[in-house]
């Protein structure tokens, strides 16, 4: 099915903790921008997310890191459409060196993922 992904930096806005730590929240909200681009796609509407059923935190995450956040629609039923989504860290802030300083990382670090459910209502589904 069709998948979806964004890359973004996070910033010092989204540092939420001691240490430039990012909220997981923060995620979630572009867990459920992905969500409605796929929906839109699909139904030609923006439809509602509905619920998570799982989400994992599994890395940490802080202002300056580069992120690639991924969803996919796995199930499609009446209204309801599954989605899996992924944030991985692809770049790494790198304070102790300097405050400017990031790499490239090798492997990516499966940072959160997810499963929730969306409804696009009847009505609403154009395709």
């Amino acid at each position: 099915m069709k998948k979806v992904t964004h890359r973004l930096r996070l910033s010092q806005q989204d540092a939420h903790y001691g240490g430039n730590l990012v909220d997981g929240a923060k995620i979630l909200a572009l867990f459920g921008d992905v969500a409605t681009e796929l929906l839109i796609h699909l139904d030609g509407d923006e439809g509602l997310f509905r619920s998570y059923s799982e989400v994992d935190f599994l890395a940490p995450l802080y202002a300056g890191d580069f992120i690639e956040v991924t969803g996919e629609i796995t199930r499609v039923g009446n209204t309801s459409r599954t989605m899996t989504f992924e944030c991985v860290k692809v770049i790494q802030a790198r304070p102790d060196i300097n405050e400017s300083a990031a790499e490239y990382l090798n492997t990516k670090i499966l940072t959160t993922k997810a499963i929730g459910t969306c409804i696009t209502p009847k009505g609403k589904q154009r395709y």
